[in-house]
């Protein structure tokens, strides 16, 4: 699994991904998030490494909350 930034524009990404949950109640946003997950997981189309960035992501949550 490559961690290393990818993306060329991460700030215009985060910019987009708030705009699109402007106005959305909770449960909206909870499902949008939902539906970009699958998108983007059928884009990776790995199962492993789609199961290796749920370990990290599990990992990286875990920490979050232990603080």
């Amino acid at each position: 699994m490559n961690i290393s930034p990818k993306l060329q524009d991460a700030d215009a990404f985060y910019e987009q991904l708030l705009d699109a949950h402007s106005g959305l109640s909770r449960p909206e946003s909870e499902l949008l998030n939902a539906r970009l997950i699958l998108l983007l997981a059928n884009q990776i189309g790995d199962a492993r490494l789609l199961a290796e960035c749920i370990v990290a992501a599990r990992g990286d949550a875990s920490l979050a909350n232990a603080r």
